[in-house]
């Protein structure tokens, strides 16, 4: 600029050099971006690969009965440790449940509770011990004929952007699209009298993805999420995993009284932290680290004045 104040060179060259310049600059801005993108899209592709390259165990069982019809479900001294996690998730854990009984299971966050499901659920494999249900190991049960048996619903159910309806219809594939079906379960799971005062009843949109969808309240979402547990009527064991997190203290009472009502011969496993909820089981097993700290039902585990009785009086006492 200074050499065309001067006269050295002509306004057009001053504007060419400029023009270079800012080009070089892009030029070289682009390519540093270009390097930190290959780096960034070299983790993901990493990542992709120590997916690819699991190994994918091959389901050959084909059991559709157990070697024990009406047994239940039992836990023997199984154990499991997440892939790189430094100490077991459970270790050791063994109970019986029989069918037409209830079992809840109590302890902090982190003490094994959701990987106990998960594992009953065969979404992961028991590295010590074995699960049987009537009798036979579960990974010598068929896929689908396990899965028909088990009704399952986790803490961090979805919110599907879809009807009312198909949300609750989700919980079986098979009668996806079975009004009767759905009206039936959402009877039982208690999310009819909501739903019915919805402008569109079960065909009312859910969520804000598409024109026109309605947005529900945390516990109307989980009653919903309740309902899709009903929908396999040949679900034996039945799995609330803090089933009434999101309800009223009336609502929560009422969805358990109904519950009690509605799976007198089923296998019942509950997780809350609500003791409201969980001293109505038949059985109860305290877990700590992954270990069972305590077993019995509500009355003996509070005179023995252990973990679950500090617990139990620690919530009591905000209602006295």
């Amino acid at each position: 600029m200074v050499d065309a104040v001067h006269g050295n060179i002509t306004l057009g060259q001053m504007t060419m050099y400029l023009v270079l310049f800012k080009q070089g600059q892009s030029a070289v801005s682009s390519s540093l971006s270009a390097i930190s993108g290959l780096y960034e899209d070299g983790l993901y592709l990493s990542s992709l690969y120590e997916y690819l390259a699991e190994p994918v165990v091959i389901d050959t069982a084909n059991l559709t009965m157990g070697a024990v019809p009406g047994d239940g479900l039992r836990f023997e001294s199984v154990g499991f440790r997440y892939p790189g996690a430094s100490r077991a998730a459970v270790e050791g854990v063994s109970f019986h449940l029989a069918p037409g009984h209830s079992m809840a299971l109590v302890g902090e966050n982190g003490s094994g509770k959701t990987t106990l499901i998960k594992l009953l659920t065969r979404l992961y494999r028991p590295d010590q011990g074995r699960i049987l249900l009537d009798g036979s190991d579960l990974q010598a049960w068929q896929e689908d004929a396990l899965r028909r048996r088990i009704g399952v619903i986790f803490q961090d159910y979805i919110r599907y952007q879809f009807s009312v309806g198909e949300n609750i219809g989700v919980g079986d594939t098979l009668a996806f699209n079975d009004q009767q079906r759905w009206q039936e379960a959402a009877a039982e799971g208690m999310a009819a009298p909501f739903i019915e005062r919805l402008d569109r009843g079960y065909a009312t949109q859910l969520g804000r993805w598409f024109a026109g969808g309605q947005e529900l309240s945390g516990g109307q979402w989980q009653k919903i999420a309740l309902s899709r547990a009903y929908m396999r009527r040949n679900a034996d064991i039945l799995i609330l995993d803090e089933p009434t997190s999101a309800l009223d203290p009336a609502a929560e009472a009422a969805v358990f009284e109904h519950f009690s009502q509605n799976t007198q011969d089923r296998m019942t496993l509950l997780i809350s932290h609500r003791f409201s909820s969980v001293r109505n089981a038949d059985h109860i097993i305290v877990l700590d680290q992954g270990r069972v700290l305590e077993r019995g039902d509500h009355d003996s585990l509070v005179e023995a004045g252990g973990r679950y009785a500090q617990l139990f009086d620690l919530q009591a006492r905000g209602y006295r």
